[in-house]
């Protein structure tokens, strides 16, 4: 009996994803890549926006590809923008030049930079307690930083973790979740987290995210992957743990194929390749157009009521062509998911009620971003 509970498949681990999995997974990612244009046809470039005056948006990595796109046409369309960059000399920069650029047009754009290191979860904390502090709203978190580092070796944070794992999946995770008292006080309010249609191929593993066991070969490809694929299990609890009632919605898209900073870690050989295929990549403008979508088109959050009402497993997910999505089958896993809530939680040094605390009001300890006495 014993042997035979061993081997039921019911308790057997999933270690990858099945075959079947990977070709659906490859046929979404060249799918997009051969059909982005077309399918998106009918969005117009740039993308109009309705009314953002009264928003505050938090933007991280926005100095440069789809980040830098959103935030311009964000402030320029009348929005209080933060860029959360590392290079805040970068992002002052690119704020007078913008400046400059909107002078005679309207009113100054409302637009200001702050330090934000994804690599540093101490700075991941330092950032969200010195905002929370303002104790003014936040209408819509951008989580758009990113690192694709294509072909180089495994390489860690400061905090011991994978750095793909780190700077897309746990470091946003633990942005979000410490800055839900601004997004509830900014209620209706929005997490919108950039993923990738390469989420398709992830798979993780939650007692390896750092893929270190030997179980699983690691690769660039692997990491981004499986980051990505993690951030949509994180968002999708994060989906069922916010009740309606708190007015803050979840949601991450594919912004597309990009010309962004990515190609700039492939090796130059890819470069060039990629150089050659300029019909098939979306420009940042182009690509920032889900993100812009996702923060502020206003039945977004009807779109989400609708979810939570008909008990989704996964969260709101808009595809490239601003249109709602369905992610990856191993997206759906929820036992999945949920394990990779209490790690990640676990490594970013949050309670497993920590947004369960917070919505009530109350103060999360975290491990990271402690002050000094």
């Amino acid at each position: 009996m014993s042997e035979e509970r061993a081997s039921s498949p019911s308790l057997t681990k999933k270690k990858s994803l099945g075959w079947m999995e990977w070709m659906r997974g490859w046929s979404s990612v060249f799918g997009e890549i051969l059909f982005q244009r077309i399918t998106a046809s009918h969005l117009q470039n740039p993308l109009p926006l309705p009314p953002v005056n009264d928003l505050t948006c938090i933007v991280t990595g926005s100095t440069s590809g789809i980040g830098r796109e959103t935030a311009r046409q964000l402030a320029e369309a009348g929005a209080h923008v933060v860029m959360a960059v590392r290079n805040t000399k970068a992002a002052q920069e690119l704020i007078q030049q913008w400046q400059n650029e909107w002078s005679g047009r309207g009113l100054p754009l409302n637009i200001e930079a702050m330090e934000l290191d994804l690599l540093s979860l101490d700075s991941v904390a330092r950032f969200a307690n010195a905002w929370n502090a303002r104790l003014g709203p936040l209408h819509v978190l951008i989580n758009n930083a990113g690192i694709f580092a294509m072909g180089e070796a495994q390489k860690f944070s400061e905090d011991g973790y994978e750095q793909h794992m780190q700077v897309n999946h746990l470091a946003p995770s633990l942005l979000s979740v410490l800055l839900l008292p601004s997004l509830i006080r900014g209620s209706p309010s929005r997490i919108i987290n950039v993923n990738s249609v390469m989420h398709s191929v992830g798979f993780v593993d939650p007692d390896d995210m750092n893929v270190v066991s030997g179980s699983r070969k690691y690769s660039s490809v692997v990491g981004y992957s499986s980051s990505k694929l993690a951030q949509i299990m994180f968002s999708s609890v994060l989906f069922k743990k916010l009740p309606l009632e708190t007015g803050v919605s979840v949601i991450c898209l594919s912004p597309g194929v990009v010309l962004t900073n990515v190609a700039r870690d492939l090796p130059r050989f890819l470069q060039f390749l990629y150089a050659l295929i300029p019909y098939f990549i979306f420009s940042p403008q182009e690509g920032c157009r889900s993100t812009l979508f996702s923060a502020t088109d206003p039945q977004i959050p009807e779109y989400w009521e609708t979810l939570k009402n008909d008990d989704w497993p996964v969260c709101p997910f808009i595809s490239q062509d601003c249109r709602p999505a369905n992610p990856s089958e191993e997206s759906h896993n929820t036992e999945t998911a949920q394990r990779v809530w209490e790690k990640t939680s676990e490594m970013v040094g949050l309670p497993l009620d920590a947004v369960e605390k917070l919505i009530e009001g109350e103060n999360v300890q975290c491990r990271y971003g402690a002050q000094e006495e």
